[in-house]
């Protein structure tokens, strides 16, 4: 079964817009933070030196479904879970639950890059980041 992780969030004034619920662009800044905490879990990160390269993983593809609000002082949790790891990607998807409802879903591919002074260059996910992203 492909990794997962989840963490838990309590909303910030800073992350409600006028309306008072959380402004669209935040679920993307907390699908980030449980990416974060999830490579964390793993002893790695998303900006690491693995077998002698500089290695990030810039985001390629983005989107988000809304079933509901979240407001100030709400608890979310995210549940984060890796639902392909290819080659040189792999793609995540970030279920957002309020009292245990689903209330925005979230996904995401990340590219595997090697880090150079003349830019990113993509490169094949190395075997062992992979058989951690593919791990229970």
């Amino acid at each position: 079964m492909p990794a997962h992780h989840s963490i838990k969030r309590r909303i910030q004034f800073h992350d409600t817009d006028m309306a008072g619920v959380v402004h669209f662009s935040n679920y993307f800044r907390m699908m980030e933070e449980v990416e974060h905490a999830f490579f964390r879990s793993l002893d790695l990160s998303i900006v690491m030196t693995h077998e002698a390269l500089e290695i990030g993983w810039p985001r390629v593809a983005a989107s988000c479904e809304y079933f509901g609000p979240l407001k100030f002082e709400d608890e979310v949790e995210l549940i984060m879970q890796v639902t392909k790891v290819g080659e040189k990607s792999f793609n995540y998807e970030v279920e957002f639950q309020w009292e245990g409802r689903r209330v925005a879903l979230g996904k995401m591919t990340s590219v595997c890059c090697e880090m150079l002074d003349t830019g990113m260059r993509s490169i094949p996910i190395p075997p062992g980041i992979r058989k951690k992203l593919e791990a229970e």
